[in-house]
């Protein structure tokens, strides 16, 4: 990084655009640790999504008024502004607005996986898989006959590369992977196994949920086949996300949805698809969220990802140290350093990390508690649930130390 990406975040200022954050609960005010679900709004974001439905809310591509004129340009422009955002260099025809990653990889796995997955082909995934790719997989994978094979993770929570060498085979025909574990922090060398998949002529998704908001993300760079994001994890609206799939196979694919927009002409007996990415969005789509979605990206290349990176990186250290030095505290997941995002998932022993939550939440400290969507993860490692906390760019090692004082309150109760 270079002397400027390396100065600390004025965090002060940043908290002032986060309005929700001088919330009070009890009389304490709020620490919001729950960001790997879903973070908070800046006034930015909330401004630009009001000025759409203030001054240009209109449908798009339906109209030649001068509402719908607006709103179609900001909202073709706005697939400009996330390819650009993630280095997609094929411009808008490779971005398609989902609601969230989860739809994003139904879209693939519907799209793509029911048309060319049969018996005899192996779909591989890791053992960190969110359930959003795990039970979507899975699913076509019963649907179709191909097998779903899992990488192992070791103990220190990594994937075993090697493992994945010997996983990946001339059988594989999908292999989908989380960039960063939303329950262990893990970053996953996502580039390496988009090498292993294209060695044997197998396609990679990529899943970016917990990465595209916190570090700087190139899909080129990556040569992900797909990769897909939520907005509402990034300082954006909720009921957005992206797909970017590489043209000549999007091009390739079937509809997902079926009815206004993505078609070019209907007869009663036939229909032909409307040009990339339009032939994916189906109906009216996320107009006001498309709108919100580049002001949070905007706002977050102002402050520069780069920078936001590294101030995760250091609140997760922060937070791993502090609970590394209780006890009765187990974290699951790496240590901190470059294969560690900004997010930390633990156990109080003796206490059921919902309790845990519902005492915390007492005290006006917001965690997540439960699987994360990670069922077999939590199987494998053995615990029924795990409470996670999960750090932005507006968040302090002051807060931190307000979830270790709250933990201290919890082990107390239960003494």
């Amino acid at each position: 990084m270079s002397q400027r990406n390396l100065e600390a975040l004025d965090v002060g200022a940043i908290r002032e655009a986060f309005p929700i954050l001088q919330r009070e609960f009890n009389g304490e005010q709020l620490v919001y640790l729950d960001n790997a679900a879903t973070t908070q709004t800046p006034d930015p974001v909330i401004d630009a999504m009001s000025d759409y439905y203030r001054e240009y809310n209109a449908n798009v591509h339906r109209g030649i008024h001068h509402l719908s004129q607006e709103a179609s340009i900001a909202y073709e422009e706005a697939h400009d502004r996330v390819a650009e955002f993630i280095g997609a260099n094929g411009g808008r025809e490779e971005i398609v607005f989902t609601k969230n990653t989860t739809e994003a990889e139904n879209l693939v796995a519907y799209a793509w996986g029911l048309n060319e997955l049969g018996p005899g082909d192996e779909i591989v995934l890791t053992e960190m898989e969110h359930h959003a790719s795990l039970v979507t997989w899975q699913q076509i994978g019963k649907r179709t006959g191909a097998e779903v094979k899992y990488i192992r993770i070791d103990d220190d929570g990594r994937l075993d590369m090697d493992h994945a060498a010997d996983l990946i085979t001339d059988d594989t025909a999908m292999v989908s992977a989380v960039h960063v574990s939303n329950t262990l922090g893990t970053v996953n060398p996502v580039s390496d196994l988009v090498d292993i998949a294209h060695d044997h002529d197998a396609l990679a998704f990529i899943d970016g949920a917990q990465a595209v908001p916190n570090r700087p993300v190139d899909v080129e760079a990556i040569d992900a086949d797909f990769y897909a994001f939520s907005g509402h994890k990034m300082a954006g609206p909720t009921g957005i996300g992206a797909l970017y799939g590489k043209k000549a196979i999007l091009e390739a694919m079937q509809p997902y949805l079926y009815g206004g927009d993505m078609i070019t002409k209907v007869t009663y007996e036939e229909s032909t698809w409307n040009d990339l990415p339009w032939k994916f969005e189906a109906g009216t789509p996320q107009i006001a969220e498309a709108v919100g979605l580049v002001a949070a990206i905007d706002y977050l290349e102002d402050i520069g990802m780069d920078r936001i990176e590294a101030h995760e990186q250091e609140l997760a250290r922060y937070a791993y140290d502090q609970l590394d030095a209780e006890p009765d505290v187990e974290i699951y997941g790496p240590e901190p350093g470059p294969d560690r995002g900004g997010l930390v998932g633990f156990n109080l022993e003796g206490v059921h990390a919902h309790d845990l939550a519902s005492i915390m939440n007492d005290h006006a400290v917001a965690i997540r508690a439960g699987d994360h969507c990670t069922q077999p993860l939590h199987d494998k490692l053995g615990v029924a649930a795990s409470a996670r906390a999960s750090f932005y760019v507006y968040n302090t090692k002051a807060e931190i130390d307000d979830l270790v004082a709250a933990i201290d309150n919890a082990r107390q109760l239960f003494a």
